[in-house]
């Protein structure tokens, strides 16, 4: 059959210059009942469903974690929004291979049960922001049959994988290095899933195998592709095609809606394809970079994404008539329909009037309200779709009745976050009258103008000097009426030293030391120190690309430093504090709301603290980090 040659993008396959990235690694964590697991966490989010990726690598015999350090997997979880996550195995074989012909095969046992509660533990941090329905798993030879067995074994967790140079499923281990064994791959996956098998279904598998490995027999290439197609059902598409560019190119066939690709590495003996820049122990720069495939292959083809685009409200026009409030706009959805858009019209004794309608002409809508009392109304509109995606709240304020005498515009639930030298002030502003004009945050360097929507405001400023500063918040109306509120905060401004002074300060060690040197040499350089979880931080120059170790802050108890970021509302330097209706805990990421429309149920971030009253409950939230709240006041 002739093939067909698809040239892809040079970004795509990694065939560029391993880049730095904002992103980090967190090097050898204890997480899920593995001692040492190699984490990054990329700043962006994938571009399909809710979150970041999850991708799970799994190391090859004789091969240390340390080599998929310089495997360019940072290139694959930048482009993808996907958290990469390296685990050295705790239940090693002969040669430190993962033991995928031994023992037994199931949830509970070993590596595969550690395998599992990995991806569910950093699926739960909050932290990682992770779409349980894109964790992935993918490894290199006895990797490779691991990552396999695992996703068999656990269909429902791991929505697909990635097999490099893989002996098959339920294979001995004579047949990695001796001659092809044959196996029945369909049935022994069949049999791992057990009563997941259903989960199957949704699953997607990619088998990779270099053309020049001499190591691993290659017919396991096709007979993992074509096990794994039996065991999801479909017919292999015919034909083939080249993707990548010049000598670092693979031969890629498929099956049907994607549900399996098996690949030919161009050029690549026994070992992981890198791409560009790539080496290390059994890790290949010659080819396509692998992980970046993976990354666009799952992204294609995974079928338990939520691809649903969220409508919009584009528009939206409140006007009174006879103490009744009409509420018109325009609402699109531009994958579907908007099925109902939603009115919440709240006074400001905090009374709430709640109206929907299902009557659209072309996307327009409007609804009028029933005989309302005379007060100020702060207006929230929200359409759904057909799958039931709800958009961003679009926010207006009407009056009904004659307005109160000029009021100072009031500021509430006013808080600072601080990151580095950079600081961001968010709060609530609210003008009875009506006629705001300004609200203004004047940091130590510069005054900036917030920005406004709704009843919401937000401002920020960086390059702030370090030590304890203050910000001085400011709502004016147009008759020049306003009122100031005051924070203060703690920066820390970092250190400013040669490569030898931070590596003997602690704040470097020698993982990253090459990195640093080829961008600094002897020359003095800062290093800030940011917060990366509870009580942990990492001293990180301005981009990320020279980074430390993660670590005790600098002023955890018992280290005699000071915080490498702090920021607060005046109430305590070690835990911040608020009380507000839970929608606003909401809006200021403090906390989130599931069920009903109208009468959702709200829990705090992080913990999972259930909070009472629904949307207009007061609650108290505290946290010692900022990221993990509670119900509560501040111990």
């Amino acid at each position: 059959m002739k093939n067909v040659v698809r040239v892809i993008s040079l970004v795509w396959l990694g065939l560029i210059a391993h880049l730095s990235y904002a992103g980090s690694w967190q090097n050898n964590q204890s997480v899920g009942g593995f001692n040492n697991v190699h984490i990054y966490t990329p700043d962006g989010v994938s571009s399909v469903g809710n979150g970041r990726a999850l991708l799970v690598v799994l190391h090859g015999c004789t091969q240390s974690i340390n080599a998929y350090l310089t495997a360019n997997l940072e290139d694959a979880a930048e482009a993808y929004g996907m958290v990469i996550a390296v685990p050295d195995a705790m239940n090693k074989a002969g040669f430190s291979c993962w033991s995928y012909w031994q023992g037994t095969k199931s949830r509970n046992s070993g590596d595969y049960q550690n395998l599992i509660a990995l991806a569910n533990t950093l699926s739960a941090n909050s932290a990682y922001n992770i779409d349980s329905d894109q964790v992935y798993i993918a490894g290199l030879s006895s990797g490779a049959a691991f990552a396999n067995t695992t996703a068999c074994i656990a269909p429902d967790i791991f929505a697909g994988v990635g097999v490099s140079a893989g002996p098959s499923i339920g294979t001995s281990s004579s047949g990695a290095i001796g001659s092809c064994e044959y196996a029945n791959v369909a049935q022994r996956c069949q049999q791992y899933a057990g009563s997941y098998s259903g989960a199957l279904d949704t699953q997607v598998a990619s088998i990779a195998h270099g053309d020049a490995d001499t190591t691993v027999d290659q017919c396991y290439n096709r007979q993992n592709a074509e096990g794994m197609a039996a065991v999801y059902g479909v017919a292999e598409l015919p034909g083939s095609s080249v993707i990548g560019s010049g000598s670092r190119i693979a031969e890629e066939y498929l099956w049907e809606d994607g549900r399996v690709s098996m690949i030919w590495l161009n050029g690549i003996d026994h070992a992981w394809s890198g791409g560009q820049g790539a080496s290390g122990s059994y890790i290949n720069g010659s080819g396509i970079n692998y992980a970046m495939y993976l990354g666009q292959y799952f992204l294609e083809n995974n079928a338990r994404v939520n691809r649903n685009t969220p409508p919009q409200v584009t528009t939206l026009t409140l006007s009174e008539s006879n103490s009744q409030v009409t509420v018109s706009g325009q609402a699109s959805d531009t994958d579907g329909s908007v099925d109902t858009v939603f009115v919440q019209l709240r006074d400001d004794a905090d009374n709430l009037y709640q109206y929907d309608t299902q009557s659209l002409n072309n996307g327009a809508f409007s609804l009028t309200t029933a005989t309302l009392p005379d007060a100020l109304y702060f207006v929230s509109v929200n359409a759904t779709d057909n799958e039931g995606a709800t958009s961003e709240t679009v926010a207006d304020s009407i009056r009904i009745g004659p307005p109160p005498p000029e009021t100072a515009p009031t500021l509430s639930n006013v808080q600072i976050v601080v990151s580095a030298q950079c600081a961001e002030v968010n709060g609530e502003v609210v003008d009875i009258n009506q006629n705001l004009s300004s609200v203004t945050v004047a940091f130590a360097t510069e005054t900036v103008s917030a920005t406004v929507s709704g009843t919401f405001f937000t401002a920020s400023a960086c390059e702030l000097a370090g030590g304890q500063q203050s910000a001085v918040v400011t709502a004016t109306d147009a008759t020049t009426l306003s009122s100031s509120e005051t924070l203060t905060f703690t920066v820390d401004a970092g250190v400013t030293a040669n490569l030898d002074a931070h590596i003997a300060a602690g704040r470097l060690d020698y993982t990253n030391y090459s990195n640093c040197y080829l961008e600094y040499a002897s020359d003095p350089f800062k290093l800030n120190e940011i917060a990366t979880g509870t009580v942990q931080c990492q001293w990180q120059d301005d981009d990320n690309s020279c980074a430390g170790p993660v670590q005790a802050c600098s002023g955890s108890p018992g280290t005699g430093g000071d915080p490498g970021t702090g920021g607060d509302d005046g109430d305590s330097d070690e835990c911040a504090s608020y009380t507000t209706a839970n929608y606003y805990h909401k809006v200021a990421g403090r906390a989130y709301s599931t069920g009903n429309y109208y009468f959702p149920d709200y829990f705090a971030e992080g913990s999972d603290d259930p909070l009472s009253g629904s949307t207009w409950g007061n609650s108290t939230l505290s946290s010692l980090d900022g990221e993990v709240w509670f119900a509560g006041s501040c111990p």
